[in-house]
């Protein structure tokens, strides 16, 4: 491991070198290392790599939301020559003025997971269809309750205030499976239906999991829905709930698909979750690397969508007919984490 400063003497981390002396060398920038839907992205992108004999420099920032890491990481893949760059943007409008200088200089930009802003800032997306994980999950919920999905009392528990695109998309996305009426379909918050308990903001962790769960239960002590932006932050619901004795009889939905979260689909703490692939993304996207630097050819968008679709899948032990879904023993064998 080695680090690079940043000019604004923030410290970038290096996963390994430039690896031989490959003719096209790529790279890619996650938001952290820790994470371990970046770390599976990582082993992707290497794997194939290697396969393919292209040469891969992987870096991140210190923490989520380090943007001017990954700045300094997209510069320095410019002045190594890199082909292409994939990207993971912790802020997805702040990076976009050094992706331009990227491309500029002809650089394949790749965005996974998240979509940036505006999303033609990329030459392409690889992502999870998160409206369509958001989808599957609300229709789950709303197929399990059946009658009693019109009383629901419903907890919203999302990413940031600042409501990135795939906090957007999973939440909207949930509520349409759901059956509620959308207001502004590009933000969440605004939906009229007293079935919404009411929003709060998780960072994506344990910790505000459990802290958002408990501000929403002293508003409404009868929530019998929780939508999770993710499954750490499921599992903080969960732990709020269980202490004060109202784990039962409550769904819990999320989305990511991490071998921990899977784990609490199968012991009951999680109802339902929808599985994403980062490693496919990461893989799919160095392969499109290649092609552009032999061909010149950018990837396409899969058909009817502005994006690559790297697939995701409904995980549940309690399947409900008309949505298709796996068993958290098959999900097991596709998790990551």
């Amino acid at each position: 491991m080695k680090y690079l400063l940043a000019s604004s003497a923030l410290a970038l981390t290096c996963f390994g070198g430039l690896a031989h002396a490959d003719d096209i060398s790529a790279c890619l920038i996650t938001k952290t290392d820790t994470n371990p839907f970046f770390v599976k992205m990582r082993e992707g992108a290497a794997a194939k790599a290697k396969e393919l004999g292209i040469s891969l420099s992987s870096y991140a920032g210190k923490v989520d939301g380090d943007n001017e890491s990954q700045v300094a990481a997209v510069e320095t893949c410019v002045a190594n020559g890199a082909k292409g760059i994939l990207i993971t943007a912790s802020d997805t409008a702040a990076i976009t003025p050094v992706l331009k200088t990227a491309r500029d200089a002809g650089v394949l930009v790749i965005a996974l997971d998240t979509p940036l802003d505006p999303a033609d800032a990329a030459d392409a997306t690889f992502a999870t269809d998160n409206f369509q994980a958001g989808l599957l999950i609300g229709e789950w919920a709303k197929a399990t309750l059946g009658d009693k999905a019109s009383d629901a009392k419903i907890a919203m528990l999302d990413l940031a205030i600042s409501q990135p695109s795939v906090d957007v998309l999973r939440d909207q996305g949930f509520l349409q499976g759901f059956g509620i009426d959308l207001g502004d379909p590009n933000k969440w918050g605004d939906e009229s239906d007293p079935r919404i308990a009411g929003h709060d903001v998780t960072a994506g962790n344990e910790e505000g999991g459990r802290k958002a769960m408990e501000n929403l239960l002293i508003t409404e002590p009868d929530i019998n829905v929780v939508y999770t932006i993710n499954e750490p932050a499921a599992a903080g619901a969960y732990e709020a709930l269980r202490a004060v004795g109202k784990e039962s009889g409550v769904l819990i939905v999320s989305v990511d698909g991490g071998c921990p979260g899977v784990e609490n689909v199968a012991n009951g703490v999680i109802g339902a979750t929808s599985q994403q692939y980062p490693l496919q993304m990461a893989a799919l996207g160095i392969e499109a690397i290649k092609t552009f630097a032999d061909t010149g050819e950018k990837p396409a968008p899969t058909e009817g969508k502005d994006f690559f679709d790297t697939g995701v899948t409904l995980i549940t032990d309690k399947p409900v007919e008309g949505v298709e879904s796996i068993t958290s023993e098959e999900g097991l064998k596709l998790c990551w984490g």
